[in-house]
C-alpha cells in the first residue's frame, strides 16, 4: 500500500463549531502538556478533524454522541482511499487520545474507542547510504560563498549527529558547543539529550560561523544556527530541498531524503562496531526496539 500524497494545507483542516473546541483543547495538552511535536500535534489535529466531518455527515452533533460502531466506521472507511498502514494507525492513535481527553475533561465517562484494534504495522527496513556515497554529498557544497559554507556545516553536522530534521532546522547557537564537540538537542517530547559532534562538522560549523552566517544576519534575526536568506531560521522543507540539491550534484541516484543520513549514520556506527545502547542515546529512541532495526540493515549487507 503506498502513500497517499497530502500537502502542507490538510495540517491546518479545520473541524466544525461542535467538535472544533474539544479537539482544540486536546491539541493544546499535546503540545504544552506533553510537549509532542508540532508536526505530530498538526498530524493530530488534521486526522481528528477529518474524523469530525465524516461523524457530521452521520448526523452526529458532537463527541459526547459518538459510539464505537461510528468510530470504527470512521477507520473503515478510510481502507479505499490508500493510506498507509502507518497513516491508518497513526489516525486511531489521535482518536484514542482524544477519547482519553475527553474522559479527564468529563465531557464524557466511557471511552468510544477502547474496542477498536490497531491495523498491523510492518516494520520497513530503512535505507541507507554508503559511506562513499556520503563522502560525496559531504564533498559537494564545495564554493567558498557564504550558502556553500552554511549547506557543508549542516550536511556535515547532519550525517556526523544523526540529528532529525526537525532537530536540526531548530538548532540555536547556544545549543552547539565547539570547543567541547557536543550539542544539546531537543528531541521529541523536548527531551533533552548531548549529541557529539564530529571533528569535521566542527570545523565547518566555526567557519560558518566566522565567514558565512554573518552574510544572512537581517536586523530581527534570532539564534538559529542555519539561517536563510531572509534571516530566519531554516524550515525542514529547505533542509529537504537543499539534502536533495547536493545529492543529485553528487550524482547519487537513490531518492536521498533527509531522514536518510540518519539512518545511514546508525548504520555505519554499527557497521564501525559502536554499541547499540549508544547509538539508542545518541538517536534519542526511547525504546531500543526502534534503534535494532538498524542490526536488519547490518544483516541483510552480511548476507549479501
Amino acid at each position: 500500500m503506498t502513500g497517499r500524497k497530502s500537502s502542507p494545507a490538510s495540517g491546518r483542516l479545520k473541524a466544525s463549531a461542535a467538535f472544533g473546541a474539544e479537539i482544540d483543547g486536546f491539541i493544546g495538552f499535546l503540545e504544552l502538556e506533553r510537549g509532542l511535536a508540532r508536526c505530530t500535534c498538526e498530524n493530530y489535529q488534521s486526522d481528528l478533524a477529518q474524523c469530525a466531518a465524516y461523524l457530521a455527515r452521520h448526523g452526529v452533533k458532537g463527541w459526547a454522541a459518538v459510539t464505537g460502531d461510528l468510530a470504527s466506521g470512521w477507520i473503515r472507511s478510510l481502507s479505499g482511499d490508500d493510506y498507509t498502514v502507518a497513516s491508518l494507525a497513526r489516525k486511531l492513535a489521535a482518536l484514542r487520545g482524544l477519547a482519553r481527553h475527553l474522559i479527564r475533561e468529563k465531557v464524557r465517562e466511557d471511552d468510544f474507542t477502547a474496542l477498536l484494534s490497531s491495523p498491523k504495522l510492518v516494520r520497513r527496513i530503512p535505507g541507507t547510504l554508503s559511506p562513499a556515497e556520503v563522502g560525496r554529498l559531504l564533498a559537494a557544497p564545495n564554493g567558498g560563498d557564504a550558502y556553500s559554507l552554511r549547506d557543508r556545516a549542516l550536511l556535515e553536522l547532519f550525517y556526523s549527529s544523526g540529528l532529525r530534521v526537525s532537530e536540526l532546522a531548530g538548532l540555536n547557537i547556544q545549543q552547539v558547543d565547539l570547543e567541547h564537540g557536543y550539542l544539546r538537542v531537543f528531541g521529541k517530547g523536548a527531551k533533552e539529550r548531548v549529541v557529539p559532534v564530529g571533528t569535521k562538522a566542527a570545523d565547518a560549523i566555526a567557519t560558518y560561523l566566522a565567514s558565512g552566517r554573518p552574510y544572512f544576519v537581517k536586523p530581527r534575526t534570532g539564534s538559529q544556527l542555519f539561517l536563510s536568506e531572509r534571516g530566519t531560521g531554516l524550515s525542514r522543507m529547505m533542509l529537504w530541498l537543499i539534502v536533495q540539491k547536493y545529492a543529485k550534484r553528487a550524482g547519487i541516484t537513490k531518492h536521498v531524503k533527509p531522514h536518510l543520513l540518519r539512518h545511514s549514520f546508525a548504520t555505519h556506527l554499527l557497521e564501525g562496531g559502536a554499541d547499540l545502547r549508544a547509538i539508542q542515546e545518541m538517536l534519542g529512541h526511547a525504546n531500543i526496539g526502534t534503534t535494532q532495526i538498524y542490526t536488519t540493515v547490518e544483516s541483510q549487507r552480511l548476507l549479501s
